[in-house]
């Protein structure tokens, strides 16, 4: 490929490939050099602020002095160039974040990757799992996300929401094939932590050890910090252990996962209280530099209804979900009403079932189309017996002799609200009812407690409660104070906690390391351009989704082992090859407009390409109209469709997808290739004469000249 026409890109290229040739030997030239590259980036990518060119050039000045080596004055050359020669373009790109040659974002993220709140390059180790590589594929996740069991599991999938597949017929199962590589690589012992950077002698606390403060130990542990976790439950995990059951999430599948941290050196500190056994001026005066704060949100909102604090049978799902996590299987009632319609509210319903309660009743105040939970949640729950009762609104309590009888209701009816197109339930006056029950358990939202942090001034706190912070770097209002996880977004997924963490300690390893912060959030990164799976257009189109096969419904109801029973290899690997390669193809449409508009063919049929108004998909046209002219292929800016001559044929190809593929015509004369025949009669009817056309002896165009020319001189001498 010909040189980037960016100089930010250009200079970035040329860093980047002095670094891969292993000739930085010196280990602060490599960190040095690698601090550089990483302010390259924000400016590539938009998210530079104006100390980022100031900081790159005393970078650069610092690396000359240090290191006199040849590689390593190239690589200050570089900088020096940066900010001299090519200064009006840098500048260009830290105060537009944009880039005017379209260089530094050539190889944009896919949208699965773009809709990943970990921005994990989904296209690259899907097609991985497809090859079989199992553990490359979760060395690529673990660059992104360092819980991919986890994630496979119990991931919202905003990945798959976002899926190009998904415009033709069903989305990629992203997730189930993340489960079924973890777990394969793990059980092969291929699931290895990648090396650890030395010890930077600096250590840093993290409060919490849900998913958003395990994911910054482990990014913090690899870059060489010393990282210690405080958490007041018993155990790693924060919600992922007491909030998600175990018939979803296995306890063994979060403690393997907790290992690989302790493997890299992260020391946990369980039932420690922060606020209470320490603070952050204790911590402070124990020689932490650092600090991360990731409670979670483990408070549930009430009902605020008559007869709530009445009863000792009202309770809160998460209480309910954390009790049984920590071992307590006491059945909460016999008839229970679980009101809400997420997540939680599900899984509450599920684990009173396993619990031994008789029945067991979901109230929800809209309709099934607005319920938040996961379809396939709300569909297992049905088949194991759960009632759900659509647009009823709880009003009260009822009781008799301190013991719960039921719960009052009102029927509702949806509405729309000026100024929003939600539609809100509104009471029917005189549809009051009662459901009847002996326990209640309220699942209509979480809420940050705040006790903890009461000791800690300086916070910022939003209208939600929830801790302030620079969205950019996750960064507190207090110096060296960083924050991410539910505590700061409210109640969300696991991936995005995730992604907080990761966002976190990247910006804590800058604020160490004393550089500027960026002022946008991250890019995801790609992290390869792994080769595609080749197949013909008929086997891409005609695969499609396996079902989940599921624990037997009786089991189900009785017990807490895991319903999702996995995929077979062999569901696994095809599923993989569904994947359209959308890192490599952007679909622009440009091989659609060539074909249609230029070549007037029309073979490509490629209605997923538009975002906005997908139309009619076939792959398998192609091969009908398509005269593998390569036109199309000439024209793609990013070489996702080819076209190549393999043992006697000429193959066009779309990421691996043969869309045709024909036998080659040589030239009878010199052995040439011409191409294949419907693209010599297609231009026989372009170009030449329409007798030319019947001629079934193909010539190239020398030789054609040459024939032609032999024939003047023989009808001239008749």
């Amino acid at each position: 490929m010909s040189e980037p026409l960016c100089p930010v890109r250009s200079t970035i290229d040329q860093i980047e490939r002095i670094c891969q040739s292993n000739a930085l030997v010196n280990p602060k030239s490599r960190r040095i050099t690698e601090e550089i590259l990483e302010l390259l980036n924000d400016v590539a990518w938009g998210r530079a602020g104006s100390d980022h060119l100031s900081s790159i050039k005393a970078l650069g000045e610092e690396l000359a002095q240090h290191d006199n080596k040849p590689e390593c004055t190239r690589v200050a050359q570089l900088v020096e160039d940066a900010v001299t020669v090519h200064l009006e373009t840098f500048e260009s790109h830290v105060r537009t974040h944009n880039c005017a040659t379209g260089e530094c974002v050539k190889l944009a993220p896919a949208p699965c990757q773009m809709a990943c709140p970990a921005g994990i390059d989904v296209p690259t180790y899907v097609t991985l799992i497809g090859m079989g590589h199992d553990a490359e594929a979760i060395s690529v996740i673990r660059k992104d996300n360092p819980f991919p069991w986890v994630c496979g599991l119990v991931c919202t999938r905003p990945c798959e929401m976002m899926c190009v597949r998904g415009r033709m017929d069903e989305p990629v199962s992203i997730k189930f094939l993340k489960a079924f590589a973890a777990e394969r690589a793990m059980s092969e012992r291929s699931y290895q932590n990648p090396p650890k950077a030395p010890d930077k002698g600096r250590k840093v606390a993290i409060v919490g050890a849900g998913p958003a403060g395990m994911s910054a130990a482990y990014y913090l542990a690899l870059k060489g910090y010393g990282v210690e976790v405080f958490e007041d439950l018993p155990m790693a995990g924060g919600m992922i252990m007491v909030g998600i059951p175990r018939y979803r999430l296995p306890r063994e599948v979060i403690d393997r996962e907790v290992g690989m941290l302790e493997e890299l050196g992260v020391v946990f500190h369980f039932n420690t209280r922060f606020g209470r056994d320490v603070t952050l001026n204790s911590l402070k005066d124990a020689g932490f530099e650092a600090f991360f704060i990731a409670i979670g949100a483990h408070g549930s909102f009430r009902l605020n209804i008559p007869g709530e604090s009445d009863y000792p049978r009202v309770s809160d799902a998460i209480s309910l979900l954390k009790k049984v996590a920590l071992g307590d299987r006491n059945i909460p009632g016999r008839r229970v009403v679980v009101v809400g319609g997420g997540n939680v509210a599900i899984d509450a319903a599920r684990t009173c079932l396993r619990l031994g309660c008789e029945s067991v009743t979901i109230a929800y105040r809209r309709t099934r189309n607005e319920m938040p939970a996961d379809i396939e949640e709300i569909e297992q729950a049905e088949e194991e017996g759960i009632e759900i009762t659509f647009l009823t609104i709880p009003v009260a309590v009822e009781g008799k002799d301190g013991q719960v009888t039921g719960l009052r209701c009102l029927r509702a009816k949806l509405v729309v609200k000026e100024g929003t197109d939600r539609l809100y339930p509104k009471p029917v006056e005189g549809s009051e009812f009662v459901l009847p029950a002996d326990a209640v358990i309220a699942a209509i939202g979480q809420q940050v407690q705040t006790e903890c942090l009461q000791t800690v001034e300086g916070l910022h706190w939003s209208r939600r409660q929830t801790i302030g912070v620079d969205l950019a770097c996750m960064q507190t209002d207090l110096p060296g104070v960083f924050a991410a996880g539910d505590a700061v977004t409210g109640p969300a997924t696991v991936i995005e906690a995730i992604g907080g963490g990761k966002r976190a300690a990247e910006a804590i390893d800058r604020h160490l390391s004393g550089l500027p912060q960026p002022k946008m959030p991250p890019v995801p990164v790609r992290r390869a351009r792994t080769p595609w799976i080749e197949m013909t257009a008929a086997e891409k189109a005609g695969r499609r989704r396996p079902e989940m096969p599921l624990l037997n419904i009786d089991r189900r109801r009785l017990m807490f082992q895991q319903v999702e029973l996995g995929y077979s290899e062999d569901d696994v690997r095809r599923e993989a090859g569904r994947c359209l390669r959308c890192d490599i193809c952007r679909r622009c449409g440009l091989c659609v407009e060539i074909c249609r508009d230029r070549m007037k063919i029309g073979a490509l049929h490629f209605g997923y390409m538009n975002f906005d108004q997908p139309g009619p998909t076939d792959l398998k046209i192609t091969e009908k109209k398509c005269i593998l002219c390569g036109a199309c292929a000439a024209n793609c800016p990013n070489e996702a469709i080819r076209i190549e001559d393999r043992n006697g044929e000429r193959i066009l190809s779309l990421c691996g997808t043969i869309l045709n593929r024909r036998p080659l015509i040589t030239c009878a004369d010199c052995g040439a290739v011409i191409g294949t025949e419907a693209y010599i009669q297609h231009m026989n009817r372009k170009i030449l004469a329409a007798e030319q056309t019947i001629d079934t002896v193909y010539r190239c165009a020398e030789c054609h000249r040459k024939h032609q020319a032999q024939l003047s001189v023989d009808l001239a001498r008749l």
